[in-house]
């Protein structure tokens, strides 16, 4: 296990893209924000939409990546990935940028240990349904790493998905440990509507959303 001193040391990061944009998910959705998406997964969601990020990317050290955040006018900030925890710098990558002032948030597959990052990170947890095909990488521990400003994304691939993650909210009381939590369909996988009918009927007390830069902007990087 990698030690959080080890973490601290590291400098380096590989990186994908840093771009500027609206925020299409989670609870600052519409919000122009500065994206930091590090390169590189050990998962293969079936439905990735950034499986772009999987590899290449350029080695930057956290000085350049926090150079080129401040380029942009936007007080949110959100590293995502690929997953970004799999690089060891991610952690005094997200405490720096808390240190100059912006609000972060990590966008994470629960696929390693949360437990170390910062507490002023509002993590976005994505715990993995059936559907995805990666259900056996969530870590359990990370839902006891939840804080209350942090949120949980389950993306719904079909009515089984939907079921399993209802099951899920209740049987961690999703509700009471986090500020939000968010059911979104699986592009090109189930309606939108669908999935918002199935919510209402159940009164569900979770945020449907759906990809707003995708509705924007279409699938494509950089948005």
């Amino acid at each position: 296990m990698i030690s959080l001193a080890d973490r601290t040391m590291d400098t380096d990061l590989r990186i994908t893209e840093i771009f500027y944009s609206l925020q299409g998910e989670s609870r600052t959705s519409g919000m122009p924000t500065t994206f930091v998406r590090l390169t590189g997964c050990p998962l293969r969601c079936q439905y990735c939409d950034t499986s772009y990020a999987f590899n290449g990317g350029e080695l930057l050290t956290i000085e350049e990546v926090l150079r080129a955040v401040d380029e942009f006018p936007a007080k949110y900030v959100t590293v995502t990935g690929g997953e970004p925890l799999a690089q060891t710098a991610c952690w005094k990558l997200l405490s720096s940028l808390c240190d100059m002032g912006y609000e972060v948030s990590l966008e994470t597959s629960g696929a390693i240990d949360t437990r170390d990052v910062d507490a002023r990170i509002s993590v976005v947890l994505d715990i993995k349904t059936p559907g995805s095909m990666e259900e056996s990488r969530n870590l359990p521990e990370n839902i006891d790493h939840l804080k209350p400003g942090d949120q949980v994304k389950f993306v719904i691939c079909d009515r089984l998905d939907y079921e399993w993650a209802k099951s899920k909210v209740t049987a961690y009381g999703l509700g009471a440990r986090v500020s939000d939590v968010l059911f979104s369909p699986s592009c090109d996988q189930l309606d939108a509507v669908e999935l918002a009918d199935w919510i209402l009927a159940d009164g569900l007390a979770v945020r449907f959303q759906v990809q707003l830069h995708r509705i924007l902007w279409g699938d494509k990087a950089g948005v």
